[in-house]
């Protein structure tokens, strides 16, 4: 699965450098046309994710989730391929709608993984999971922008369809599916009102699914605008090598310790891990407003990486922990759609608030963004805490009484 991730991340990422050149070449349109049409293209995938994120959940928790995995990558395969046989942007549009349906691959396999791995080392699993993905997300832009470059735009998009179907592969002869058993029936099947009962009558679970979301607005919220930020500190000399220092070093700082961060969770607690790290990301997310050296942007960005990196995994760990074996894949995947809707509209609002104020204005939002999700998250777990100490107290006087 770790290499399954690997080729998937990469393959997702790829096509990103040359996306809007590629829509360049259909024709003589203006920057305007190419620029709108890039963010609808960009975006229309993430739509499409965010709807079919829970239904693929529930599938796989229903059917097995390494079919689901098998019919991802070879649907994702399909898409990317017929993508560089299109000769206009409405054709590519609607490969790219259709691409999102087959777009849960990474999280099913996290949740594959997860029903086949012990409680009490699922956040030390994840963690190792994860750096199959971040190391494909890092690789892929770069083989991507090579591959363009020597055998052009639609070629590179059929080679990258066949990372995608070797993943699809690996699925279908290297992986055995089974569950573990956590003691509970684990074989009795949920209704989609039963899985959204127990996710209410949990609300530290519900914050951690709601926060996917305003996680990856914070995130994406400067991806659009980062080039634009280095080109204000640095100025245009080398702005697309250090545009991709500045956009890359985040991966590494996620690489380097998110199997740490997730061993760490094992051991101290997935709650206190996740509420410690929102508020680390904040903090170090600030200086991002007050820099006028691009070095110095460089290390921000690498420190954001380092606190981030643990959040996937130790939150697909905690709800690992939270709910019953066989409704994980369809909680799971309201996570997913969640973090969906975020990458569409964190990049709409880093846009308008950089237009409005400026591109230090968005580090200083998304820092408040991830600050109120830290703060949101611990006063869940308080609450819940001491709500739970009070039903204790008073069943032990109740039973003191009855004595």
């Amino acid at each position: 699965m770790w290499f399954a991730n690997f080729f998937i991340a990469g393959s997702m990422t790829m096509v990103m450098p040359f996306l809007s050149l590629y829509i360049e070449s259909f024709g003589n349109f203006s920057d305007d046309y190419v620029k709108t049409w890039s963010g609808w293209v960009f975006g229309i995938t993430f739509v499409t994710a965010f709807i079919f994120s829970p239904i693929w959940g529930r599938f796989g928790d229903k059917f097995g989730r390494k079919p689901i995995l098998i019919i991802a990558a070879f649907g994702l395969g399909t898409s990317v391929f017929l993508m560089g046989a299109v000769d206009s942007v409405l054709q590519l549009f609607i490969l790219r709608f259709v691409m999102g349906v087959f777009t849960g691959f990474i999280p099913i396999s996290q949740a594959l993984v997860a029903t086949q791995t012990p409680k009490n080392i699922s956040g030390r699993v994840q963690g190792t999971l994860q750096t199959g993905t971040v190391t494909g997300t890092l690789m892929g832009p770069l083989l991507g922008g090579l591959l363009a470059d020597s055998i052009g735009f639609a070629q590179a998009f059929q080679f990258t369809s066949i990372t995608i179907f070797l993943a699809g592969i690996f699925v279908l002869v290297g992986v055995k599916e089974y569950r573990l058993s956590d003691g509970e029936d684990d074989t009795k099947e949920y209704s989609r009102k039963e899985v959204l009962q127990h996710i209410v009558q949990k609300p530290f679970l519900i914050m951690v699914i709601v926060i996917s979301m305003f996680i990856q607005i914070a995130h994406f919220a400067v991806q659009p605008i980062l080039a634009l930020y280095v080109g204000e500190l640095n100025g245009p000399e080398n702005i697309a090598l250090i545009s991709g220092i500045a956009f890359s070093i985040t991966g590494l700082g996620n690489l380097l310790m998110t199997r740490r961060w997730g061993r760490i969770a094992d051991r101290v607690g997935y709650d206190k891990i996740l509420i410690s790290l929102l508020i680390m990301a904040a903090i170090v997310y600030l200086p991002g407003a007050f820099v006028n050296e691009v070095w110095q942007l460089v290390i921000v960005r690498f420190l954001l990486g380092v606190t981030l990196g643990g959040i996937i995994p130790v939150r697909m760990a905690y709800i690992r922990n939270s709910a019953p074996i066989s409704i994980q894949g369809e909680i799971m995947g309201y996570s997913t759609s969640l973090r969906f809707l975020g990458n569409v509209i964190g990049p709409v609002l880093g846009g308008v608030v950089a237009g409005y104020f400026s591109i230090s204005g968005v580090f200083i939002m998304t820092s408040g963004l991830l600050l109120l999700c830290g703060i949101a998250l611990f006063v869940t777990k308080w609450k819940e805490t001491h709500a739970s100490q009070s039903v204790s107290s008073e069943s032990k006087e109740a039973k003191h009484s009855t004595l």
